[in-house]
Parts: C-alpha cells; structure tokens; sequence
C-alpha cells in the first residue's frame, strides 16, 4: 500500500528506504506487528555496511499505525549500545495513546476521514486483542481504572 510513496521518497531524498511488510491484525494480534519492524530494523542496523548506509543518518518513519510502530522500536533501540543510534523518527499522524479517545481532537475531528474516532477504536481493539466486544467501553473511557486516568492525567488531558 505504501510503495509508491515510499519510492517517491527514496527518489526526492536520495535516500535507501526500507519498507517492512509487517503482519496485520485481526489474524496478528500485538505483538507481530511491532516484533516484524524491530526485528527488521535490528538486523538493517546490523547490516548497514551491506546496503551501503551511513550508520549516522538512518531515520524510522511511519504512518497512523505505522507512526505507533516506528516510536515503539525508536524507543525500545534508545538504550541499546550495540546498535548504531537512530538519527531521527518521523510520526505522521500515529496512534500513540489509548487511554482517552474523548480529547478534544478526536471530537474535533470525529467525522473527518479517512480515520473516524469509532474505526480508530476499532482498528486500536483489533490489533491489541483481535476483537472489538468492549468498543463502546473504550468510545466511553471506561476501560481505564480511574487511578491510571489520574496518574496519566498530566500527558493525556484536554488540558
């Protein structure tokens, strides 16, 4: 779904981008789709020489899902010394929080596509347990202790 914009990019940037076709839910549940772009991403880095890529300049990107992805194996490769350090990530538009799909922007934008509040909650359910029985739970908030909602209160807030 991704190639063509992937190879305008290589193309415009002058740069090797490296696709990964990671497994998708329902049938892969988490946590596939994260173990097939870190697992790809470890052995690049340990490949560099091979592909002919500056260890200084290697960049993860992603989009919606992908931009959860690509902030999850930037932050699982952070603390690892044996690996070259990802210069950058790149988010665009990623699905980074569960705990409150009520913020103002998912109001804001609830009917705006290609991603309506209600299909980012489903495709969130089906990708974390493969199913969507307590969708209405999670559209309501009531999915999160209301001790984890205070802890959390000061990231993920209207305020």
């Amino acid at each position: 779904s991704h190639e063509r914009i992937c190879q305008y990019i290589a193309k415009e940037s002058g740069s090797l981008v490296v696709s990964v076709g990671y497994r998708l839910a329902p049938e892969h549940k988490y946590p596939a789709a994260y173990e097939d772009c870190l697992n790809t991403t470890q052995h690049f880095l340990q490949h560099l020489e091979h592909y002919g890529v500056d260890p200084a300049r290697v960049t993860v990107c992603g989009d919606s899902a992908g931009g959860n992805l690509a902030a999850a194996v930037s932050q699982t490769l952070a603390g690892r010394s044996d690996l070259p350090r990802l210069r950058a990530q790149i988010l665009i538009y990623p699905g980074l929080q569960a705990l409150d799909f009520n913020l103002p922007s998912y109001h804001q934008n609830r009917g705006v596509p290609l991603l309506f509040r209600e299909r980012a909650v489903f495709y969130s359910l089906q990708y974390v347990q493969g199913d969507t029985s307590n969708l209405e739970e999670v559209l309501e908030g009531s999915h999160i202790p209301p001790d984890m909602r205070l802890k959390y209160r000061k990231w993920v807030s209207p305020d």
